[in-house]
């Protein structure tokens, strides 16, 4: 048995500070353990009925990033991981900062069984 997440950055043509796209893939990575849990009276759950979460949260956080080109790209990743029924996040940076308008930057994927994110996210490219 083997759990990992994948953050899928956007990359963008122009570049982008390297600080910009950690700060994302945090946000993606965040934005998927959170999308895990629920709200308990003032506590944050995340429930480890299934057993690649909690093999990840209570072992190692094995992380994976890789990359698409398009917003299409993207969104096509982040459909495919909830259809799968993967616990998945998607960030659209408010563009306060680098970009001028809100921009789509990252998707995260997991943490889950690793060969079934590798069935959404295998044929991408290493970041």
């Amino acid at each position: 048995m083997a759990s990992k997440q994948v953050l899928v950055m956007k990359k963008f043509p122009k570049g982008l500070r390297i600080g910009k796209y950690v700060a994302q893939g945090a946000h993606a990575s965040v934005g998927a353990i959170f999308a895990l849990g629920n709200t308990v009276e003032d506590n944050f759950v995340i429930p480890l009925e299934n057993p690649f979460v909690r093999e990840w949260i209570i072992g190692n956080f094995k992380k994976i990033t890789c990359y698409v080109d398009s917003d299409d790209a993207l969104i096509e990743i982040y459909k495919n991981a909830r259809q799968a029924g993967i616990a998945c996040s998607i960030i659209r940076d408010a563009g306060l900062t680098e970009f001028n308008e809100p921009t789509l930057t990252a998707v995260g994927i997991g943490p889950d069984n690793e060969i079934e994110i590798d069935k959404i996210t295998g044929h991408l490219k290493l970041f």
